[in-house]
């Protein structure tokens, strides 16, 4: 098997582009988030963040997905800290 070289938005946008034919925007994404467990939060968090320290581009491209990524994460932070705060 290939080794998967896509971001967290690219393999989010194919899923859901494969299920319900159009691609996810970053909020709609986040709002997926908030229905995963505790467990699989943290861990998509970490993966993320994993992906955030690694090297980008000098592109446009590579400079305008980061910051993509930067919103997302923090997103997603927020989400998860509401729901650990309401105890889900």
């Amino acid at each position: 098997m290939a080794e998967d070289d896509r971001d967290f938005i690219e393999r989010a946008e194919s899923v859901t582009d494969k299920l319900y034919g159009e691609k996810a925007s970053v909020d709609q994404i986040a709002d997926h988030f908030a229905l995963y467990g505790l467990k699989k939060r943290a861990d998509a968090l970490e993966s993320m963040d994993a992906e955030l320290r690694g090297e980008i581009g000098s592109g446009s491209h590579n400079l305008h997905r980061y910051a993509q990524l930067r919103a997302l994460r923090q997103k997603m932070a927020n989400v998860h800290e509401a729901l650990r705060k309401a105890r889900r």
